[in-house]
């Protein structure tokens, strides 16, 4: 048993940090996203007894948290919103950030931007450098649809840079 617990440590955790920053981009929520890994965490631990020694992991805790946030999802539509007409005016309000931050937001605010799936597959393959093939399997698609997800993804991150970052020339006839 000990011999489990020692391998579980030495090849799961050290993946504890890139899942938490993969699930706050995709979740959108530090709080939710800290759940989803500790979840994940959980359920690798009570399957780990399947897991094979050798294989890649990082790849199979990434299936594991993405099952993980697809079941809060779902879970989630089930649940009714908040009605922000009756939240304290403390709740509503927002601080401006700082200027030599903005970049960094208007990039940040992009990647958000975008739908989920394509989100997802960005993070994986820009930020966190798993393989196609690793992408496709922890998401259950295909190769190709990895693929064409990530270059539709990146292609409206450009525009959506873009669009944020471009002066706009504006006319005023007297």
């Amino acid at each position: 048993m000990h011999g489990r617990r020692d391998e579980f440590r030495q090849v799961a955790l050290p993946h504890l940090g890139e899942l938490v920053r993969v699930a706050t981009r995709v979740l959108r929520d530090r709080h939710a996203a800290e759940d989803v890994v500790q979840e994940t965490y959980l359920q690798a631990w009570r399957s780990f007894g399947t897991f094979q020694t050798g294989t890649n992991c990082r790849a199979w805790l990434y299936t594991i948290m993405f099952r993980v946030i697809g079941r809060a999802r779902r879970k989630a539509q089930q649940v009714p919103q908040v009605d922000l007409d009756h939240a304290p005016s403390s709740a509503l309000l927002v601080e401006t950030p700082p200027v030599d931050s903005l970049a960094r937001d208007h990039l940040l605010a992009a990647v958000d931007g975008l739908p989920d799936a394509y989100r997802a597959v960005l993070l994986l393959a820009d930020v966190e450098q798993l393989k196609y093939r690793e992408i496709a399997d922890v998401l259950d698609v295909p190769l190709g649809t990895v693929m064409s997800r990530l270059s539709r993804a990146r292609d409206q991150l450009r525009h959506a840079v873009a669009e944020r970052t471009t002066p706009r020339v504006v006319s005023i006839r007297s």
